[in-house]
This record gives structure tokens, sequence and C-alpha cells, in this order.
């Protein structure tokens, strides 16, 4: 009786350990440095820039642009271009499978051997999807958000 409780009581916290140390996909997902940062959204956008902004506040909520420009009059337009590309996978597999066999007792004749049958499916499917981000924003003379316009697109 404590042999039997002590075994159960080894596997449960055998159990236990391998399972706690066990990740989700989520969880990986979410390790990743690429998702570790700030995604770069259209409403992050929307909440974010208003006219009127000082480029330091600008650059504080979005980051570096890609490219800065400056007009003859000596207004500068920044760019950001973002392009980030999805893949999501998905996979199932089940099967059936069954066997009968027979042992003896050492010393006995064995009477009915293995007969086994299965039966096991596989399927899947993946895709993959690009996502673009262009935002354009147009500073006046002051460097302060004169006017600003995006385009997003998903294919």
């Amino acid at each position: 009786m404590m042999r039997n409780k002590l075994t159960l009581t080894g596997f449960s916290l055998l159990v236990f350990v391998l399972l706690s140390g066990c990740m989700t996909a989520a969880q990986h997902q979410q390790s990743l440095p690429s998702t570790q940062e700030r995604e770069f959204t259209v409403g992050i956008v929307q909440k974010e820039i208003r006219v009127g902004m000082s480029q330091a506040d600008v650059a504080t909520a979005l980051g570096s642009p890609n490219i800065v420009t400056r007009d003859n009059e000596g207004k500068e337009t920044w760019i950001y271009d973002k392009i980030a590309t999805e893949a999501s996978y998905s996979r199932d597999s089940g099967g059936l499978g069954g066997g009968a066999g027979s042992g003896g007792v050492p010393g006995s004749t064995l009477i009915l051997g293995w007969l086994t049958g299965g039966y096991s499916k596989e399927a899947g499917a993946s895709s993959t999807t690009q996502k673009t981000l262009t935002v354009i924003i147009r500073y006046d003379r002051n460097g302060k958000v004169e006017s600003f316009a995006y385009h997003s697109s998903k294919f």
C-alpha cells in the first residue's frame, strides 16, 4: 500500500515537472524578438499622430522613418514604409489501430499470436499573407505636423 502511494506521488511529481516546463505555441510566438517590439499599425497612427505634433513626439510614437525628404520650401516629409509577412499552418493527424495477443505463464504454450491492423490519416494546410503600411507625414517650417496620410494593404 505504501509502495503504491509513493509510486503514485513520484509519477504525479514527474508529470507536473514535465508539463510545467512546456510552452504553448502562443507563448513561443510571444517570446520571439519581432513580437516583443511594438507593432506598427494603422490604429497606432490614428491614435498617436495629430496635426501640430513636434517631430520629436512623432519619433517617440512611431520610431525612425524610412525616408526623410525636404521640398524646395524647406519643409520635411517623413515616410514610414513597413512590410510584414505572416505565415500560418495547421496540421491534423489521427488514426485507428488495434491488436490482440495472448501470452502465457512461463512454460505454457502460446495459443494466440499478435493480430494487428490500423489506419492513419494526416491532413494540413498553410497560408502566407503580406501586409504593407505606408505613412506619409508632412511638417511645416517649424517642424510641426502639417498633414499626414496612410495606406495599408493585405494580400
